[in-house]
């Protein structure tokens, strides 16, 4: 066969410049050109660098963060950062500082609505629009005194702190109060502890764009006729340290508290017992402050970590070192975007929050926690989808469960299957344990291994050692699919 020539190669004949071409012309051709060519190269780049992606996922370690709404997820996802990412984990800690403080004005507001509840008689909205501090009429057992009118005044520029905080982490953002309509409460003879009205509380897509927004946000911004400087929140804070102490120290304070069965000390974000160290001009979160810090998220938490050679003794090299850990949000309106993240997933961590067997879903409060958390168990045990994916039960939140039965709480009365067992928190672990395993053998598609950790994610020490175990066990298993291990 010939060579073909310009005049019959089609792709020539389109390429070759015109005869009567000024230089003018060519100069503008030929930019044309070099620009295509450039995008050309980023697209080929571009493709290059999504194969090479997609084979490195693929040698990933996929773990899945589920359970039901403040069950402990984010706080594992945590503790994995501070173990396995320590670079990334102190880059992101002073980010914290301003959730802790928005934490922190959230309790004290909390403290302030029970107490003026207690003063009007009645149940107050706590984020009205309206000035809930005015005008409290005394209708209470409890003798306020001038103190008191005086902490509300002097406390006021929280509000404003509080609004600046809540812009700044989450102008994108979407908030969601616990508040509960006593219409939706089926009345029973001992009704479970629903958790009492609380302020409103920020939510965020995810920790990394609250963080970037807060650092973008302007040096001012205005609110109402006042503006805050970017760090008037710390001042305005170290200003009230006295009176937020007082308030909280308060023996009437703390009546009212218990007579309304308010207790702020059990919820997420608690640092009224911290505000000596928290509320000065020098305050830096350390770990156990970022650990109990509360930032409610409602998008995804991905999270890829990278972890060294010596991490484990089961890993290779090229095998299993690349983690990515996903967090989805556990509201009931959420988890319906849990099923894109069963594919490929190497295991998943349940987060079972122990102590909530006398609490209700904020969402829905005719159903209780603990019996929202089974019926998550039994559907992730009986999905075919996850027939092949090992499920790690975490029994959290075992500090709050030792407090609830010091203070005399009987959980027969809340969970009637107990029976007459002792009521100490080794005994209802034991029992929930043998639950949550039988659930696991009964609805299990094939039989699988059964692991379960008693958890209390704040303890970042014991967490830790927990990790190890579990993630050592993940890689195992994953090492196993991959033929490498037998």
């Amino acid at each position: 066969m010939g060579r073909l020539s310009i005049e019959n190669d089609p792709f020539a004949c389109m390429t070759v410049p015109p005869t009567n071409e000024t230089w003018e012309q060519k100069m503008a051709r030929e930019r044309c050109e070099a620009e295509a060519q450039q995008v050309s190269d980023e697209i080929d780049q571009k493709l290059r660098s999504e194969r090479a992606a997609l084979k490195k996922n693929k040698k990933s370690v996929k773990v899945l963060l589920l359970g039901q709404a403040e069950s402990g997820k984010s706080t594992t996802l945590k503790n994995f950062q501070l173990a396995y990412a320590r670079e990334a984990w102190q880059e992101e800690r002073a980010s914290w500082r301003a959730v802790i403080q928005l934490n922190l004005i959230r309790s004290v507001r909390t403290v302030f609505d029970a107490v003026l509840q207690e003063m009007s008689g009645n149940t107050l909205s706590c984020d009205s629009d309206d000035d809930e501090f005015a005008n409290p009429t005394a209708r209470s057992p409890f003798q306020f005194t001038e103190k008191h009118q005086l902490l509300r005044f002097r406390l006021m520029p929280l509000r404003r702190v509080e609004a600046d905080l809540k812009r700044r982490l989450g102008a994108a953002s979407e908030e969601a109060t616990a508040s509960l309509s006593p219409m939706t409460t089926p009345p029973l003879e001992e009704p479970d502890r629903v958790a009492s009205p609380r302020p409103f509380e920020v939510s965020v897509r995810s920790w990394k764009d609250a963080f970037e927004m807060h650092c973008r946000s302007p040096k001012t911004s205005s609110i109402g006729h006042s503006s805050l400087e970017s760090d008037d929140a710390t001042d305005v804070i170290a200003e009230c340290r006295e009176d937020i102490k007082a308030l909280w120290e308060d023996h009437i304070v703390k009546q009212v508290l218990k007579r309304r069965k308010v207790r702020v000390e059990e919820s997420a974000g608690f640092f009224l017992n911290d505000i000596d160290r928290i509320a000065v001009h020098s305050y830096n979160p350390t770990d156990e402050d970022v650990m109990r810090a509360r930032l409610r998220t409602v998008g995804i938490q991905e999270h890829h970590m990278t972890l060294d050679e010596g991490e484990s003794r089961v890993s290779r090299p090229e095998f299993g070192r690349d983690w990515i850990i996903y967090d989805v949000g556990g509201c009931r309106t959420q988890r319906a975007a849990w099923v894109p993240y069963f594919e490929d997933v190497n295991a998943i961590i349940f987060l079972a929050p122990v102590s909530c067997f006398n609490e209700r879903l904020t969402e829905d409060p005719r159903v209780n926690r603990l019996e929202d958390t089974f019926m998550l168990w039994k559907s992730l045990a009986s999905s075919p989808l996850l027939a092949g994916v090992a499920i790690v039960l975490f029994m959290n939140k075992c500090d709050l469960l030792e407090l609830k039965i010091k203070q005399g709480i009987s959980v027969k009365k809340y969970m009637p299957s107990y029976g007459e067992r002792e009521n100490s928190a080794r005994q209802v672990l034991k029992y929930l344990r043998g639950k949550f395993k039988e659930m696991l053998k009964q609805h299990s598609p094939r039989p699988r291994p059964f692991y379960a950790h008693a958890t209390s994610v704040v303890d970042t020490k014991a967490t830790a050692v927990t990790l190890t175990s579990v993630r050592d066990a993940i890689l195992r298993d994953h090492l196993k699919e991959a033929e490498f291990v037998v």
